[in-house]
């Protein structure tokens, strides 16, 4: 790829975070403001955001691709998993279950996505998309299970099959299997509607057509302005903690090196293989500081997990994907 447009998104990352650093600061962004923001970027910008990736010409070779991707991401959480049993053992109980989690689920989702889209474009974005199911599967079982009882597997069914960015993927599939544009009706029904409702249903398809283009657009903005408000709650000396390093360590260059040698040993594409390891070397994820607060671990130790990681992210992310340009 450009590495001269890998940087510039680098840089612009690196402006957003810092804007989001600065309003919370000075108090133009509030506490309460961060919740709401991290809902709509979850709940409506970044399905949106999916659903605009899938919209591409369809051919065979993207379905053994969906394959290819979602069976090395099984494989990449099992061996997650794996190490998050093993190696944690010798640690206080409350800082154990936050290693555990966030050595099993990554910010792929809520950083990844817009990254891989910035840096891979849609296509690249779809790809992803897909390759973060079987992390989502784990974050709602075996992830809770760090802190709780393991859920029942109807609990986890539901919160899998009906997340939105879930939902987001089930559209998107649809949309680029059957190639049905974003505006639904096709063009044989609409010659025998009325005039009046043919250009009414014209208008709404069109008007709908760049909502979800247009909402889509705004994710990557609105993910890295929360990013920067999360980064102003830590002071920079505390961050330095030895197992937010190790955590760190393990998400950003073990855990990737991993999937890149699985990669290889496979045979994938080197596009393919971008996108997976670029969304495995995401940071601990976002949640882990919540859950560690509502199941009482240590959050302190968990938001400078997050926190490290994610500064760490914004000089790994450009090693990672320089690697394949």
């Amino acid at each position: 790829m450009d590495v001269t447009g890998l940087w510039s998104l680098q840089c612009m990352m690196f402006l957003l975070t810092g804007a989001g650093a600065i309003l919370k600061r000075k108090g133009v962004l509030k506490e309460a403001g961060k919740t709401v923001l991290t809902d709509a970027v979850l709940y409506f910008f970044l399905p949106c955001n999916i659903i605009n990736s899938f919209r591409m010409k369809f051919d065979s070779k993207i379905l053994l691709r969906f394959g290819a991707v979602l069976f090395l991401s099984v494989f990449v959480q099992i061996g997650s998993y794996i190490l998050s049993r093993i190696l944690y053992n010798k640690k206080p109980d409350s800082v154990k279950r936050v290693l555990q989690y966030a050595t099993i689920v990554s910010n792929s989702g809520f950083l990844g996505l817009p990254i891989a889209e910035g840096i891979y474009g849609a296509e690249g974005m779809m790809y992803a998309s897909i390759f973060i199911i079987p992390m989502r599967i784990m974050m709602w079982s075996a992830g809770i299970a760090c802190f709780t009882e393991s859920p029942d597997f109807k609990s986890v069914v539901k919160k899998i099959a009906f997340h939105p960015c879930i939902v987001a993927v089930y559209i998107g599939l649809f949309l680029l299997l059957f190639q049905v544009p974003i505006q639904i009706l096709n063009a044989n029904l609409m010659a025998h509607l009325p005039s009046v409702v043919h250009t009414i249903t014209g208008i709404l398809g069109l008007a709908l057509d760049r909502a979800v283009r247009s909402a889509g657009s705004c994710t990557t903005a609105l993910t890295m302005l929360l990013i920067g408000m999360m980064l102003s709650e830590v002071s920079f000396k505390s961050l330095f903690h030895r197992d937010a390093l190790f955590i760190s360590l393990m998400r950003l260059i073990i855990l990737p090196f991993f999937t890149l040698a699985l990669c290889r040993i496979l045979k994938m594409e080197n596009y393919l293989t971008a996108v997976c390891v670029l969304m495995t070397g995401m940071p601990a994820g976002s949640t882990s500081a919540i859950l560690a607060a509502k199941y009482d671990c240590d959050y302190v130790f968990a938001t400078k997990c997050v926190v490290i990681s994610t500064l760490l992210s914004m000089l790994t992310i450009p090693f990672w994907s320089m690697g394949f340009s």
